[in-house]
């Protein structure tokens, strides 16, 4: 038996048009009803997964680059994941479902009384996937700032969301029906706070919480993201390599960062993201993969068009024979999106980097995510035993298709060797992520 994993499912679109441009468009779901995804979630809490994570951009991102963004849906439309939270936690009973929050537009009181609203009316089943994203500033009439500037305001917005949420003491809430007494507002803290970034008085209008405060997630794997997470996060979200070693290194670092801020090793997990293509047999992922070395012009476009939406950047209209400039990236674009398409190698001409991307990999020689459900539990248990991984993310739209491309074969065989709950404890999504 392996040992127990904790999974999870990052709604990679976001709340957009889930199945846009994939066969089963044909269903005629409607992405903007709650009832495709309250199903999808369905399924998610039966297989046992512990919480889904909403992606999202608040904007379509800059005027060069609407078309690119909207052609394909690949950067929007989006709604508001808040707004579909409610409907995910009437559709489910122990799923955690955490939305993406900006911290660069987003005031504080605003998100910290909304999250606390939320976690009571899930029974303290809700998280923050905490992102630092400059691009949507203009959009509120802010200036953009830079990527490390960001992250020194984002950790200012989450202590004060905290301190707001703590605002009320141990004892603040009498709820005494004999005496009459609701509140004792001697033990509230109408704090003041003013601050590099935000400026704002407590307390916040809303009750304390009985099962812990909602859970933080963060992205971001360069050296002040993993710092963040270190210091502030309940769950990092990584990008998993395909290596043993850079799984630990990877966890090091981020550990490392929990102990220069004075926490332990056990109060953050780090969860990787992965995107694994299953098939029926070793047979089936050698034919894919094989299929994939040779991209052709059409699917070298795609997959521009695919890293144009998340960078922003128009790639299609760059040279393909000559080495990418970082000098066309703005400097709201994550450096380390930037660094994921450049793979180490800034000498490589554009079209060699877009075809590393088409080319697909075996899982069972770790050279990709192409392979049977075995084949990918095999992977888990190798995490979970030699590099100490608290967990995964699977990836992809909230579509029923998607999950169960993923989840008729993976579920049994992952329960079959021990690496994934059956059954649900309590104490809401933190009680999940951390009682094992």
């Amino acid at each position: 038996m392996g040992r127990l994993q904790h999974f999870g499912y990052f709604f990679s679109r976001g709340f957009g048009p889930q199945g846009w441009g994939r066969d089963y468009q044909a269903w005629n779901d409607d992405w903007t009803r709650p009832d495709l995804y309250a199903h999808a979630v369905r399924d998610l809490e039966r297989a046992g997964f512990d919480l889904v994570v909403v992606e999202d951009a608040v904007s379509l991102g800059n005027p060069a680059t609407l078309d690119l963004r909207v052609r394909a849906a690949y950067g929007g439309p989006k709604h508001d994941p808040l707004l579909l939270a409610p409907y995910l936690f009437a559709a489910t009973s122990h799923l955690g479902i955490v939305p993406t929050v900006n911290a660069g537009i987003t005031p504080p009181y605003l998100a910290a009384r909304q999250a606390a609203t939320l976690q009571h009316l899930s029974g303290d089943r809700f998280g923050l996937n905490l992102v630092t994203d400059v691009g949507s500033a203009r959009h509120v009439g802010r200036e953009p700032v830079a990527h490390d500037v960001a992250y020194d305001r984002a950790e200012e917005w989450i202590d004060v969301v905290r301190r707001l949420w703590h605002s009320w003491d141990e004892g603040a809430l009498v709820a005494d029906p004999v005496t009459g007494r609701f509140a004792d507002g001697s033990r509230i803290d109408a704090f003041q706070h003013r601050g590099e970034h935000f400026a704002l008085d407590g307390p916040l209008n809303a009750l304390p919480f009985a099962g812990g405060e909602p859970v933080l997630v963060s992205p971001g794997g360069s050296p002040r993201g993993l710092a963040f997470a270190g210091s502030r996060s309940d769950v990092q979200l990584a990008l998993a390599p395909l290596d043993v070693a850079q799984v630990r290194a990877y966890r090091s670092r981020v550990l490392d960062a929990a102990a220069a801020a004075g926490r332990k090793a056990d109060d953050v997990r780090v969860l990787f993201v992965v995107k694994p293509e299953l098939v029926s047999s070793r047979e089936e992922a050698d034919r894919v993969v094989a299929a994939s070395r040779t991209p052709s012009e059409e699917v070298l476009r795609e997959v521009a068009l695919h890293w144009s939406s998340d960078l922003e950047t128009d790639l299609t209209v760059l040279p393909l024979d000559r080495p990418l400039d970082p000098a066309v990236f703005g400097d709201h674009v994550s450096r380390g999106t930037v660094a994921a398409l450049r793979g180490g190698t800034p000498d490589a001409p554009l079209r060699e980097l877009l075809a590393r991307k088409a080319r697909k990999g075996r899982l069972a020689d770790r050279s990709g995510l192409v392979g049977t459900a075995a084949e990918f539990a095999d992977l888990v248990e190798e995490y979970g035993e030699d590099a100490g991984n608290d967990g995964f993310l699977l990836s992809g739209d909230l579509h029923p298709v998607t999950l169960h491309r993923y989840l008729d074969d993976l579920v049994p065989v992952l329960r079959r060797r021990g690496v994934l709950r059956s059954g649900y404890g309590g104490g809401g999504l933190r009680g999940n992520l951390f009682e094992f």
